[in-house]
Parts: C-alpha cells; structure tokens; sequence
C-alpha cells in the first residue's frame, strides 16, 4: 500500500490498493447478529437478533471463559406448478457466531435462554458468588 502518493490523490482513490480488494464490507456487515446488552436486577441481558433462523438452529456454549452463540441454516425450498414443472428454487445456507468474555466462573446451569420470534435472549448474573476457599496447611520440612 503506497501512503504517501495516496495524500496527493482523492480520498476515494485510497480504497483502490489492492489492500482493500478482497474487503466484502456489505456481508460481513449482514452477518453480524445485532446484539444489545442491559442490566437488568444485577443480571446481564443480551438480546441476540437471528432473523430466519429457527430454535433447532441456535447453539449456546460456555468456552474457555467465553459465552459464545453460534446459528447454522441450511434450507433448500423449491415450489413447483401443478404440471410438476420448477418455478422457483432458492437454497439458503449461512452461518454465524458471536462470542461474548463472560469469566471462568459463569456455569451452564447460571445461564438462562430463551428464543422467541428470532431473537434469543440470555439472562446470567452480573457478579457470581465467588467459590469459598478454605484455609489450607502447608506442612514446612525439614
């Protein structure tokens, strides 16, 4: 990428370099699932948009630390006139994941999910109990 002809020339010709070539902006832009985070009662909310994806297609994980949602669509519709004949075909097929840094202490059963007209909502608590610890000896040797 040359910067310094890029100065001199028109601010559109700067998105010509080759760096830019394979940038496919308009579909990473559809493939985000649109998310918004609330407090709400001393838990976290998020509302997850997943238009066109059904319950079965929705997978929520606890990962390393990471609350991460995936969906996956496969669908192949095909409608036909009354002679049998294709009149239009269309085949679908789409993946997303999203992953949000929840800490090591969230478990499965402190996630609450729900999914209702496209949009999954997961309700957990924004500060867990910590684990107790207890006191432990250390033995000191000769």
């Amino acid at each position: 990428m040359a910067l310094l002809p890029a100065l001199f020339t028109d601010f559109d010709d700067a998105f010509d370099d080759p760096f830019f070539a394979n940038q496919n902006w308009t579909t990473q832009a559809a493939n985000a699932m649109s998310t918004d985070v609330k407090e709400n009662n001393g838990n976290y909310e998020l509302s997850i948009e997943l238009p066109g994806f059904d319950k079965n297609d929705v997978h929520v994980q606890l990962r390393d630390g990471n609350l991460v949602v995936s969906a996956v669509r496969n669908s192949d519709q095909e409608k036909k006139d009354k002679e049998g004949r294709v009149i239009r075909r269309e085949r679908v097929q789409g993946s997303r994941t999203r992953s949000f840094y929840v800490g090591n202490d969230l478990k499965p059963s402190d996630v609450h999910a729900s999914f209702t007209n496209g949009v999954l909502t997961l309700t957990f608590p924004k500060e867990l109990e910590a684990p107790k610890q207890e006191d432990q000896t250390v033995q000191i040797g000769d």
